[in-house]
Formats: C-alpha cells, sequence, structure tokens
C-alpha cells in the first residue's frame, strides 16, 4: 500500500450526501456542475446501450446519459450516505461499502467516479474494486481535487475537503492497481466565490485556463482503461501478472497432468 493511500484515513473529511446534494443546488455549485458536465461530455459522447456506473456522488452528472445508457447505477458510499435518485422515476440509487459493490465482474462499460477517490479511506481498495467491475475493454473517468489548485484549499465546496491529488500521485495510484490513463484534462480555473460576477465569468476562465494549461485548475480529470496484466518488471513477471495469465495456468495445469 501507498503512503498516499495510508494518509487518507486522516485527512479524508467525508462531506455527506445530503450536504452534497444541498452544494449543487447553489447558484456555484450549478456552474461548477455545468462546467463539470462539459468535461464529460467531452469524453463520452455517446453511450447507446453500454452499462453506466457512477461511484461517489455522480447524480448530477449522470442525468445527461439516462436516455442513452441501456443499464445505469449510482453506487453511494456508506460512509457518505445515498439518496434516492431519480425523485420522480425508477431508483437507480445503490448504497455500497466502499470497496465491496453488488456488481458481476468485468460488468461495467463506462465508470464514472466523482466525490469518491479523495474521500475514500483508502484508496487502493477502491480502484482495486473498480478495475473488478470494470469491463476489459471499459473505461474508467476519475474526477478528484488538484493539490495545487484553490478549490482543494478552501472548505466552503466539497473539493476541499478529504485527500487532494497531483497528477504524479493519480497517476501512481492508477498504475498500480493495473489502469493506464489515456487522457488528461482539467476544471474549474476560476476561484470558488459564490459571487454573480465570478460566476457569470466562470466560462471565459475556463476557456481562458483550457489554453495556457498551467495546472492550476481545481480538478484533475483523467480517463483510464483498464489493463489484464502487470508491466514486467526486470525481466520478471510480478505477481499479480502471473495471476492474470490464465493461458499460463492452463499450461501448467496440462504439465501437472502428464506427468
Amino acid at each position: 500500500m501507498s503512503d498516499l493511500a495510508e494518509d487518507t484515513t486522516t485527512l479524508a473529511m467525508t462531506f455527506d450526501a445530503a450536504s452534497l446534494r444541498n452544494f449543487y443546488r447553489t447558484p456555484l455549485g450549478q456552474v461548477v456542475r455545468r462546467q463539470l458536465s462539459g468535461r464529460i461530455r467531452a469524453r463520452w459522447k455517446k453511450l447507446d446501450g453500454l452499462t453506466l456506473a457512477g461511484a461517489g456522488f455522480t447524480s448530477p452528472y449522470l442525468g445527461s446519459f439516462r436516455q442513452e445508457a441501456s443499464r445505469l447505477a449510482c453506487l453511494m458510499p456508506a460512509r457518505q450516505g445515498a439518496l434516492v435518485w431519480p425523485r420522480n422515476s425508477r431508483c437507480h440509487t445503490v448504497l455500497v461499502e466502499e470497496h465491496s459493490w453488488p456488481l458481476p465482474d468485468n460488468s461495467v462499460d463506462r465508470l464514472l467516479a466523482v466525490h469518491c477517490l479523495e474521500q475514500a479511506d483508502r484508496v487502493g481498495p477502491v480502484l482495486r474494486e473498480m478495475w473488478r467491475v470494470v469491463a476489459p475493454d471499459g473505461r474508467l473517468l476519475l474526477v478528484v481535487p488538484n493539490r495545487r489548485g484553490v478549490w482543494s484549499r478552501i472548505d466552503a465546496t466539497p473539493f476541499g475537503h478529504g485527500l487532494p491529488f497531483s497528477r504524479a500521485q493519480l497517476e501512481h495510484e492508477l498504475t498500480a492497481a493495473l489502469f493506464t490513463p489515456i487522457d488528461w484534462s482539467e476544471a474549474l480555473y476560476f476561484p470558488p466565490v459564490d459571487k454573480r460576477l465570478m460566476l457569470r465569468l466562470s466560462t471565459t476562465f475556463e476557456r481562458a485556463g483550457a489554453r495556457l494549461s498551467v495546472g492550476m485548475a481545481g480538478l484533475i480529470v483523467v480517463e483510464a482503461r483498464k489493463e489484464m496484466m502487470a508491466p514486467i518488471v526486470g525481466g520478471y513477471r510480478t505477481r499479480e501478472s502471473q495471476a492474470l495469465r490464465p493461458v499460463e495456468i492452463v499450461n501448467v495445469m496440462r504439465r501437472d497432468g502428464e506427468d
């Protein structure tokens, strides 16, 4: 387990589901939802016929996919609490243990995680559970507070609670869990100030920040694919890679049977 994963126990302060819902009802929360939804849609333009799951508090971002995804689940961790979503239709909310989800292996085509990893008691087990449920050709989209950004330093919003990440830290955690990042982007270049003028200028801030790419945005957004075997280190396969090579296991069984 990495030092980063160890630190989450002491640093994470959970924003519960009701507080998260209330934040997204504020003018600032509505702007956050609009800006971040744009980043998510830029990566996942169409999900027709796919299975989509959200981990953490993702209901503000799943609504636009309801008419596309064939199956939809909103996984809310027990330590955060759960709310019924959507309110006027079939409920898609499932209350889950943080790193034990009631989903079959390889069952999710697209997994979105918002208000999830930074609030986790331990990062490693959560990412391993994500790896378990994501399909071999599936994708994981993670949204986490940026350690270098202003949003992680002000606790007036949910992104100021829990453990922020640098890009290097997040890449390390993903790689250790057998995910390979394939796209990096950022969101929330404007400051977390609930003032009318600042909110009106938020789109201008976002466009300017995206062009400059200075790495100081409030959120890191990374899309990753699932790897089926660990890398070879020093000419030897790691224990994880041996466990993930079923052809080799079958060959060993055949040799044992021939003896």
